[in-house]
Formats: structure tokens, C-alpha cells, sequence
């Protein structure tokens, strides 16, 4: 399979299990029906720890833990809920990595514009901002350390604070997980000496109880970046 579509598995297991969260499940429940559905997509295996959905809800949208620690909870969804899925879907050798925030409202999935909730409408704004400011800013020569300091500017000055567990914005897409480069400090290999690359911010504002993360796949073509 090609990178290409072993992300599709993640994207439309995202959009499969918008249909099905409402209030009652647990989050043991999401990840089963995420990981079925991505084994259904053509996905052979989960490349981080074996992990194929990582689910948070409520205040445990603000942890950031590795793969290796991860437990799901028994929490259960509320009729007003936050909810942040991360999926690990692997053909072969071949990695997708793809994760959004999900709002449910009065018992129902609402989408980034019609969220009523201030704080969370204005948490996933932010990170489709991010996202739009790191396309604006990168070339295949930027370096992964010149990222890393770029949009975490951007991030305290908005108000927000970096939640990730190392401190990093994201990883470079490889076949062994040990092969991975991340955009953090001290790392000078160009974003365009890798072929693809994760972009995911995992932000807060300061003292709340909700996190929000957004994780998309880029790549350069022709120099021009673009998401798989």
C-alpha cells in the first residue's frame, strides 16, 4: 500500500466514527470500533506500540503520554464532550498518522463553526490556524529546529501552551518507529530531507481542564507543501 492510502484509512475512520459516538459509550468502545473499522480499511497492523486509536475525552484531553504507558480509560461520553482520537494504522511497513479533536453537544457531533462552547470552538480554531501558519512558513529547507521555535512562538503568544510530553510538534514518517526525527530543538535536518512528515500541535490554554490536538501528514512537491 502506498502512504497515500493507509492515511485515507485514518481519515475515514475518523469520519466513520463521528457517525457512531453518542453519549453513553466509552472510550474503550470508540477505540474497538476504530481499530475494527481500520483492519476493515486494509490496515494489517498499528505501528505505535500496537496502539491503532488513541482515545482521550474531558479533562484527559490535556495528557500527553507515550504509546508505551497508554491505557484507555472507562471514562464514558457525556452529552457535552470533548473528545481527541490519534490513529496508527499500518500496511506492511507502511504508516498513516492522522488525529482530530471532536465535539459532541447536546448529545451530537458539532463541527469547528457551529460549536457553542467558546473555549473549545476557540482551542480547534486555533489549531486549524497552526496548521495554516506552518504551511505559510516552511520550505524543504527549513529545518526541523527552525519549526519547532517558529510555531511555538505562535502558540504562547496566542495564549496557549505546548502540551506534548516532549515538548515536539511532531516526527518524521519512517518505516521503523527508532528512525524517527522530530521538530524539535537541536534537530538541523531539513524538512526536506525526509518524505513525509506529522504536524500536530497538542495545545491548551494556561489552568484549563481541555486539550485540543490536530495531526495531519505533509510532504513536499516540487518544493510546494501538501497534505497526503
Amino acid at each position: 500500500m502506498q502512504y497515500t492510502e493507509v492515511q485515507n484509512i485514518a481519515k475515514k475512520t475518523i469520519e466513520f466514527i463521528k457517525k457512531k459516538i453518542q453519549p453513553g459509550m466509552t472510550l474503550l468502545d470508540i477505540r474497538k470500533l476504530c481499530e475494527t473499522k481500520m483492519m476493515e480499511l486494509g490496515a494489517d497492523s498499528f505501528w505505535y506500540w500496537d496502539v491503532g486509536a488513541f482515545v482521550f475525552a474531558g479533562d484527559e484531553t490535556t495528557l500527553s503520554v507515550s504509546g508505551k504507558e497508554y491505557i484507555t480509560s472507562k471514562r464514558v461520553i457525556a452529552e457535552n464532550d470533548i473528545i481527541t482520537i490519534d490513529l496508527s494504522p499500518q500496511n506492511g511497513d507502511t504508516w498513516g498518522d492522522y488525529a482530530r479533536t471532536i465535539i459532541i453537544e447536546k448529545g451530537k457531533i458539532v463541527e469547528n463553526d457551529n460549536v457553542s462552547n467558546e473555549e473549545w470552538k476557540n482551542g480547534l480554531l486555533m489549531e486549524e490556524y497552526l496548521h495554516e501558519e506552518m504551511c505559510k512558513f516552511v520550505t524543504p529547507k527549513t529545518t526541523f529546529e527552525e519549526l519547532y521555535y517558529y510555531i511555538n512562538n505562535i502558540i504562547e503568544r496566542k495564549g496557549y501552551i505546548n502540551l506534548d510530553f516532549m515538548g515536539n510538534l511532531g516526527h518524521s514518517i519512517v518505516r521503523l518507529k527508532s528512525d524517527r526525527v522530530y521538530i524539535e530543538k537541536g534537530n538541523q535536518i531539513s524538512l526536506g530531507d525526509v518524505d513525509y512528515f506529522t504536524f500536530e500541535p497538542h495545545i491548551s490554554v494556561p489552568n484549563s481542564k481541555y486539550g485540543y490536538k490536530r495531526e495531519n501528514i505533509y510532504y513536499f512537491d516540487h518544493g510546494v507543501i501538501k497534505e497526503l
